[in-house]
């Protein structure tokens, strides 16, 4: 990063954003950072700005001196789909008019693969609308489409370790996913904001763990089961056990279940393989950490934080 600018981060509270601040705090880099509630952490270089994404004080606040934004907030799963479109549509045209009004024209945008398939999920929609809007805002930005994302801290893919853990772990229908350690996910972010602009501005990537054609279903399961050390069970399930599955999660967990229907309609494509083709140019970023590796080290995390 140039000069003494501050790095402007959105998200900076969640699972990619920590480890995004993980990062920032080894190269020394100046963060404002924002929060819903005021808080202090071990991030000593991170200057938190109280407000979320409706708050255009808090977020222009945010972006005041700041060299660039990494937009990672969004609303990744709810109970209630209809929440997606405010969190991910809004939220992002909240961010860019607060860019333009404090004149910051570099933004790095955390979308999502399921971006691809608008049509299957209303929070795939969402991400498609939201990356609709940021490639006609006239900044110089970036979009990055995460597949499925694991490591430290996450909540989500924590659900197949534990259920790895009993030696069974459930998968949707047939088809295959790319993944990528956080920390892969982060550096990448990082690494975009000052790539040379030719390379990376006003570019659309999709990044992954670099294992060409991705991991089948069974293989993933394998390799948790592995990371487990246990043998694992792993059918395949039909949709409609699935969603059935997520009403019953639903019942159960309430706001905090993590199977919805609306996940499932996206579980169940055959096809959630990064593109070669929209890789990140190596110049700029390549992956570091295997799945194999990424997935051991994350149970490892797990067990060390009593989670299983």
């Amino acid at each position: 990063m140039s000069g003494e600018k501050p790095l402007a981060v959105t998200g900076g509270t969640g699972f990619v954003g920590q480890a995004l601040l993980d990062l920032t705090d080894e190269r020394c880099l100046l963060v404002n950072a924002l929060t819903r509630k005021p808080r202090q952490d071990k991030h000593s270089r991170v200057e938190w700005i109280t407000g979320d994404l409706d708050n255009m004080p808090a977020l222009e606040h945010l972006m005041a001196g700041a060299n660039a934004v990494i937009h990672i907030a969004g609303l990744t799963n709810t109970p209630d789909p209809s929440e997606f479109h405010h969190a991910n549509v809004t939220g992002t045209a909240n961010v860019i008019a607060a860019m333009k009004h404090m004149s910051v024209k570099r933004l790095v945008f955390v979308s999502s693969l399921s971006a691809r398939k608008p049509d299957l999920s209303l929070y795939g929609a969402s991400k498609a609308a939201a990356e609709e809007l940021v490639r006609a805002s006239g900044l110089e930005w970036t979009i990055v489409r995460p597949p499925a994302v694991y490591g430290p801290r996450d909540v989500d893919m924590f659900e197949l370790f534990r259920s790895a853990k009993f030696g069974f772990v459930p998968l949707p229908p047939g088809g295959a996913t790319s993944i990528i350690h956080v920390r892969d996910l982060a550096r990448a972010l990082l690494d975009l904001v000052d790539a040379q602009p030719a390379l990376v501005r006003k570019k659309q990537f999709e990044v992954d763990d670099g294992r060409e054609g991705g991991w089948s279903h069974k293989e993933l399961a394998q390799a948790i089961g592995e990371a487990m050390n246990r043998p694992v069970f792993a059918p395949h399930l039909p949709a409609s056990v699935l969603q059935a599955a997520a009403r019953v999660d639903r019942l159960l967990r309430g706001s905090n279940a993590k199977l919805t229907e609306d996940r499932v309609g996206y579980m169940c494509h055959p096809n959630w393989v990064s593109y070669s083709a929209l890789k990140v140019p190596e110049a700029v970023w390549q992956p570091e950490i295997g799945g194999e590796a990424g997935l051991k080290q994350t149970a490892e995390w797990y067990r060390k934080q009593g989670w299983l």
